[in-house]
């Protein structure tokens, strides 16, 4: 193909945290595209088309602002998956790719069975030429597949002649910053052999991304820098964490110490607060793949300094829930504990590799009496993640609605994710119906500590010595 391919309708197969904000922001900005979002999700279909535009299934700050000028103008959410294709002129796959949990590779290689499915789907239902864009994130190489499965429906059918240009276009978006993110992106990637393709792509992105912060690359080392830009930022905060353990050992204070560092220009000061670890959906899955190729090329150095990376981030999380248990008289069974925070980070509802799953797990596993509160996260994903559903006695949790409930009668507060609203409580009010002595075991950092001790409570803070 030459010339200049004009996209008049997308479809994105996969309506989660990154298909549907990112769809709803290229059709905000780019008001003459038909883009449909695709899932065989019904519930999911559903929410996204609420009429309580705060009942989307993805929370993201501004998201529903964006869905709400595009909702039904030039926005659609669907479940005819194979009407979609076939109307489109290009198809994102943004459909999950997890770890696999059995077979070759488990533990480590990523699960492509719905990036195939989703191929194959396109390969039978797309009419005409069609661009298909990678957006999951995928392991180097992938995008073969995807052009082996594509090229064999290639050629001509009934409907008219078949063929597709295939894309990689890694998203690089911050869960809880996802909106900002996607309207003003530090670089978009495109990856392709297909020129055409690849301009026809950037010329959507060139709506509202400066043409300096649009990379053109060929699609393996697209594939791979996504891979490797989640791996180094989840190497800084590896990094950070060990740091702050010497801190608490050595009676340092980590942020100092970062305050310190991040002041080189070199090293900069993003990605250098300490906490209990890294989660969502992308840092372990994409480090543990990075470890899988390695092995599989013989690079066996290298997969072992990634795999430390994923190493030290459960070794922070156990950590914490061991330094629990032993400042509460070394047993927490049958005291309450409450636990502030269950996301994996602040503005999100997403719990996908929280750190709150494995601490709270200990703590369980230690008869601990749980009561959670998250401002965005449902009972019914708190269960989901925990393997239990709530009770009473040893080694149960409940959900409950403020952090009030939460404390009272709790020997401990343990801050898991730092909610804006955990910075501003009131020590004293919440000291006041806890069973002393008490502790505040800050794991972000966030609350202030000052008012806490004179509160009479007892204070740790993750890399404070």
């Amino acid at each position: 193909m030459s010339g200049v391919m004009e996209i008049r309708s997308i479809c994105c197969i996969g309506a989660g945290y990154v298909g549907g904000p990112t769809m709803a922001v290229i059709a905000d900005r780019c008001p003459g595209l038909q883009v449909t979002v695709v899932d065989l999700n019904q519930a999911r279909i559903d929410a996204w088309n609420a009429a309580d535009l705060s009942q989307l299934p993805v929370y993201e700050p501004g998201l529903d602002a964006v869905v709400g000028r595009c909702r039904g103008r030039n926005l659609h959410f669907s479940t005819d998956v194979d009407g979609a294709i076939a109307a489109a002129d290009m198809v994102f796959l943004s459909v999950n790719t997890p770890t696999k949990t059995k077979g070759i590779g488990a533990g480590q290689a990523s699960d492509l069975r719905w990036i195939e499915a989703s191929a194959r789907q396109v390969a039978a239902a797309a009419r005409g030429h069609t661009i298909v864009v990678e957006k999951s994130t995928l392991p180097v190489r992938t995008a073969a597949v995807i052009q082996t499965i594509l090229g064999a429906a290639e050629g001509d059918t009934p409907a008219g002649r078949k063929s597709f240009s295939v894309l990689s276009n890694p998203e690089f978006l911050a869960e809880g910053t996802a909106i900002g993110d996607l309207e003003a992106p530090d670089r978009v990637l495109i990856g392709g052999e297909d020129p055409v393709a690849i301009e026809a792509l950037a010329a959507i992105y060139s709506h509202w991304v400066p043409p300096e912060c649009i990379l053109r690359t060929n699609v393996w080392s697209s594939e791979l820098s996504k891979l490797t830009a989640n791996a180094f930022l989840a190497q800084r905060i590896s990094s950070i964490n060990s740091i702050a353990a010497l801190c608490e050992a050595t009676e340092a204070d980590v942020r100092e110490v970062a305050r310190a560092i991040g002041a080189d220009s070199r090293i900069g000061s993003k990605f250098l607060k300490a906490g209990p670890g890294f989660g969502g959906s992308c840092f372990q899955k994409d480090i543990l793949n990075l470890v899988y190729l390695c092995r599989h090329y013989g690079l066996s150095e290298v997969a072992d300094y990634w795999e430390a990376v994923v190493n030290l981030n459960a070794w922070q999380q156990h950590r914490i829930s061991a330094l629990v248990v032993r400042q509460l008289f070394g047993t927490v069974t049958g005291k309450r504990i409450a636990v502030l925070g269950f996301a994996f980070k602040a503005d999100t509802n997403d719990t996908r590799e929280t750190p709150a799953i494995r601490i709270c797990g200990d703590l369980l596993e230690e008869g601990a009496q749980l009561a959670i509160f998250d401002p965005k996260v449902s009972a019914e994903q708190m269960a989901l993640d925990l393997g239990q559903q709530p009770g009473q006695g040893e080694g149960v949790w409940q959900k409950v609605a403020d952090p009030l409930e939460a404390v009272r009668g709790a020997d401990a507060v343990l801050v898991l994710t730092e909610w804006q609203q955990f910075a501003e409580l009131d020590w004293q009010q919440l000291a006041a119906v806890m069973r002393q002595p008490a502790w505040l075991f800050d794991g972000r950092a966030i609350c202030d500590a000052g008012a806490a001790r004179a509160a009479g409570l007892k204070v740790w803070r993750v890399g404070e010595g």
